[in-house]
């Protein structure tokens, strides 16, 4: 043989070369994967690899996809123009979900872990989060109430005594440390308002702050997720690997500095946060904490009992964030089914291809901009139900929106884990739709009866109470309701 190919002849033999060929033919995979992301294997390109091409621009940008224009939203680059929609129909991919009574059992499996360290052994602490579940657990039966409306609940009883232990003993401690804007300063307007109102309620809360860590049911760490994007992403980079790192830093540095962490491996400890990258920002050690996130999508690491999913509210005035609340009543609501936004993702085109042209049911990509988005807001007044579909994450202002407007939510993102799981009956006063069924949207909402639609928009207006910010708290409000909802899991998820 040639003598110059004696050498790859020899590695032939070993095999070597094979090896290589298929670690290059793996690696092509790899990229195409995260380049493509088809919707089988996005949720697990997301663990391996983290930020994507259209994950640097928001899932939601305004009301009806016109593009806000507030300093919030102005330093994410735009990688993707997704605002036209191919008139040929989108194929589906199939794609393994778990139905809503797959994610009930789930949170019954984690909250029915009985305790196995004997009471004197336990802490002060300990006991008290022991003798509180035992109450919980063992409420009187509650069947009518001033002020809470039993249908909207899992268990009536279990949380109004739940949220009466809450009021009487909870302490909190917050971290002081970390410096500003990524700590202890928050963002108030736009579809990321969630993470900053509870955060600039509950660092300026008496009744639950305590400068006690010794006497702390929950260690608060006071983070902002948007504001971590804003300050440290670097624009086109397509990189998040430094906010990682640095949330990687700042944990290892509580841990290192106080001795609360290593009590428990951080399992009381909690933080909110409302960017769609929030998930991977969180991970490592953060995964032991009581993760509050908008975008609660079990294929990316949510953790239903553990974890709390927070409401995405799109707040438009931070002095007057209710002005727009109510809507018409049944018998004035002549459109079946609306939605309007930009065509984000692989549901929204799905579901503007069968249904665009239906005449019962309004589905746009975009409405004409109109000030104060009053058009979006008058379909959702005078919709029967309201489409929250996925974007590029699993959660959309929508569903708070439909409650603010008492049109009931049709939810259609697959594994998304809908807002306060733990404690509300969603499937009292909202619709869930499998991605894979858009075909049959309309044979599923003319199947549910006038009876019943009625029914569900009067939940739905009941449930409003939940969803509201106050500049001032107010009982059963939507921070006492994030913060029930931390607690709630802590009680029941305690390690001891």
């Amino acid at each position: 043989m040639d003598q110059r190919f004696g050498f790859i002849h020899y590695l032939y033999q070993k095999q070597t070369i094979k090896w290589i060929c298929l670690f290059g033919i793996a690696s092509a995979v790899l990229m195409t994967v995260q380049y493509s992301q088809p919707p089988i294997i996005r949720s697990f390109s997301f663990i391996l690899y983290g930020a994507k091409p259209y994950d640097l621009k928001d899932s939601y940008s305004a009301f009806n996809g016109s593009v806000v224009t507030d300093q919030s939203t102005q330093n994410v680059s735009s990688l993707t123009n997704l605002s036209t929609v191919d008139n040929k129909k989108p194929d589906m991919e199939s794609l393994s979900v778990l139905s809503i009574s797959q994610m009930n059992e789930m949170l019954r499996k984690r909250h029915s872990v009985r305790n196995s360290v004997p009471s004197h052994l336990l802490s002060r602490v300990d006991q008290q989060l022991l003798e509180a579940k035992s109450q919980i657990l063992n409420a009187n039966v509650t069947h009518n109430d001033m002020d809470l409306y039993a249908p909207i609940y899992r268990n009536i009883s279990m949380f109004k005594r739940s949220y009466e232990i809450m009021e009487q003993m909870l302490k909190v401690y917050i971290y002081k440390d970390g410096e500003k804007p990524i700590f202890h300063d928050w963002i108030l307007e736009g579809i990321y308002a969630c993470e900053g109102w509870f955060l600039k309620l509950m660092e300026a809360n008496k009744q639950f702050v305590t400068d006690d860590p010794n006497e702390a049911h929950l260690f608060y760490i006071p983070f902002s997720s948007r504001l971590l994007q804003q300050t440290l992403y670097v624009r086109h980079s397509h990189s998040r690997d430094n906010l990682i790192q640095f949330m990687k830093n700042h944990t290892e540095m509580l841990m290192t500095k106080y001795p609360f962490w290593n009590r428990t491996n951080g399992s009381d400890h909690f933080l909110a946060a409302c960017h769609d990258w929030a998930p991977a920002e969180t991970r490592g050690r953060l995964l032991n904490t009581i993760r509050a996130l908008c975008n609660a999508d079990i294929q990316t690491g949510f953790q239903i009992g553990k974890d709390v999913s927070l409401p995405t509210t799109y707040v438009q005035s931070a002095t007057n964030p209710l002005k727009t609340v109510g809507g018409e009543p049944p018998s004035n609501r002549p459109t079946l089914a609306f939605f309007a936004g930009f065509m984000h993702g692989n549901v929204r085109p799905v579901l503007l291809s069968h249904w665009g042209n239906d005449t019962d049911m309004k589905i746009f990509s975009r409405l004409p901009h109109v000030k104060g988005n009053q058009n979006y807001i008058d379909y959702m007044k005078t919709s029967k139900f309201c489409i929250c579909a996925r974007g590029f994450a699993v959660h959309s202002p929508r569903v708070v929106e439909s409650l603010f407007y008492n049109c009931v939510p049709v939810i259609i993102s697959d594994n998304y884990v809908p807002p306060f799981f733990n404690v509300l009956n969603w499937e009292s006063f909202a619709v869930f739709i499998l991605e894979k069924e858009i075909p049959d949207l309309k044979r599923i909402l003319l199947s549910i009866s006038h009876e019943r639609y009625v029914g569900m928009y009067e939940r739905v207006k009941k449930v409003q109470e939940h969803f509201f910010w106050h500049s001032e708290p107010v009982k059963y409000d939507l921070f006492h309701m994030i913060l029930h909802s931390v607690w709630y899991n802590r009680v029941f998820t305690s390690g001891f």
